[in-house]
C-alpha cells in the first residue's frame, strides 16, 4: 500500500466518483461509524457513495446505516475499506475483491501491503478520528447524523474514552462531534449504559467460569456457542465483551475466547506493561498494544492452549 497524506486522500476522493465502503467482519462501532460518516459526507458533496451490505450488520448499529447501504458492487466502483487491518478481515462475500481495494483508511499498523493506497495512522485511537480529519479536509458538510456516526466510531473504540489509547486529539475529535450536533448522551445510552438481561446472565456465567493464571494476573474466559444459544445472546449483546477479564481487580492480561466460523476467536486486552499485539502476533493475529486478537482453527480448548503458549512466548510465567 502506498501511504498518502490526508490532503492527498481528500483530493483523490474529490476528483473521483462512485464509491463503495467496506466494513470488517463482525463489524463494530468504529468500522460502521466510519463507513456511514464517510458515505454521508461524500453524498453531501454530490458524490455517488454507498456502504456495502455486510451480512453481519446488527440491529444496534442499523440506525447509522439507514439509507446508505447497497448489496451491489459495480464494476466501475472504487472500493474504500475503513478500519480493516488485514485482507483476512474483509466481510464475507467480498473476499474476491481483495485486489480491487482502491483506498484504505485505518489505524492498525499491520499488513501495510493491503490496498493500493491509503492512510494508516496507528497513533489514532479510532479510525473515526481519521475520517473526521478527512471530511474536514474536503470541507464536507457534517450534519448531526454524520457527527453521531463519527462519535459512535470514536467512543466505541475507546471504551467511552476509558482506554489507554485515548489522546488529547481523541478528546478534541469527540468535542468536534458535539459541536457538529451529535447527541452524545443518546449514543452513550445505547452503546454503554444499557444491557439486556441475557447479557447480564452471560456476565454471571463468565464470573463463575473464568480461569486465572500467573497469580491472578491473567484471566482467561470462554464463551461456548451452546451458552450463546441457551441464553439467547445476540452479537449486539457481546460487542464489548472482550474487556471482561481486564475489569477484574489484579488482572493485567484479559483473554476472551469464543467459538466462531473459523475456529476459536481470541481477544486480548492488556495493561500498559504488556503488548497485546505482540502476544497475538505469535498466532498470526495483531492489533494494538492494549487490544489485539487472533483466530486459530479448532475448538475452544485448542484456542486456550494456543493463547497460553503465546503468553509464555512473550515472557509471561503462567
Amino acid at each position: 500500500m502506498k501511504q498518502r497524506t490526508i490532503p492527498e486522500i481528500a483530493a483523490y476522493l474529490l476528483q473521483n466518483d462512485n464509491y463503495i465502503m467496506l466494513t470488517h467482519r463482525r463489524p463494530d462501532g468504529d468500522t460502521i461509524g466510519c463507513a456511514a460518516a464517510l458515505c454521508g459526507g461524500l453524498r453531501a458533496l454530490g458524490k455517488r457513495a454507498a456502504v456495502w451490505e455486510n451480512p453481519q450488520f446488527t440491529d444496534k448499529f442499523r440506525p447509522y446505516l439507514s439509507g446508505l447501504t447497497t448489496d451491489e458492487i459495480p464494476e466501475d466502483a472504487k472500493l474504500v475499506v475503513v478500519d480493516i487491518a488485514t485482507a483476512g478481515l474483509l466481510p464475507y462475500g467480498t473476499e474476491n475483491y481483495v485486489n480491487r481495494i482502491d483506498l484504505r483508511l485505518d489505524h492498525h499498523g499491520r499488513d501495510l501491503e493491503f490496498g493500493v493506497e491509503g492512510f494508516v495512522d496507528s497513533s489514532a485511537a479510532a479510525c473515526g478520528e481519521i475520517v473526521l480529519d478527512l471530511l474536514e479536509q474536503m470541507h464536507a458538510p457534517i450534519d448531526r447524523k454524520i457527527a453521531e456516526a463519527l462519535y459512535c466510531a470514536i467512543s466505541t473504540d475507546t471504551g467511552c474514552f476509558r482506554y489507554s489509547n485515548v489522546t488529547a486529539k481523541t478528546l478534541r475529535a469527540a468535542a468536534k462531534c458535539k459541536d457538529y450536533g451529535a447527541d452524545t448522551f443518546a449514543v452513550n445510552q445505547v452503546m454503554f449504559l444499557t444491557k439486556r438481561l441475557a447479557r447480564l446472565k452471560l456476565d454471571a456465567f463468565l464470573t463463575q467460569t473464568t480461569e486465572f493464571y500467573a497469580n491472578g494476573k491473567v484471566a482467561v474466559s470462554q464463551i461456548p456457542e451452546q451458552v450463546i444459544t441457551d441464553l439467547g445472546i445476540t452479537e449486539d449483546d457481546i460487542d464489548d465483551i472482550s474487556g471482561f477479564g481486564r475489569e477484574i481487580e489484579g488482572v493485567r492480561i484479559g483473554v476472551m475466547l469464543r467459538e466462531v466460523k473459523e475456529g476459536g476467536k481470541i481477544s486480548v486486552r492488556t495493561a500498559p506493561e504488556y503488548d497485546a499485539a505482540a502476544i497475538c502476533a505469535v498466532l498470526g493475529g495483531g492489533g494494538h498494544r492494549a487490544a489485539a486478537g487472533a483466530t486459530v482453527p479448532g475448538s475452544l480448548e485448542d484456542a486456550k492452549a494456543a493463547i497460553l503458549r503465546a503468553l509464555e512466548a512473550n515472557g509471561v510465567q503462567l
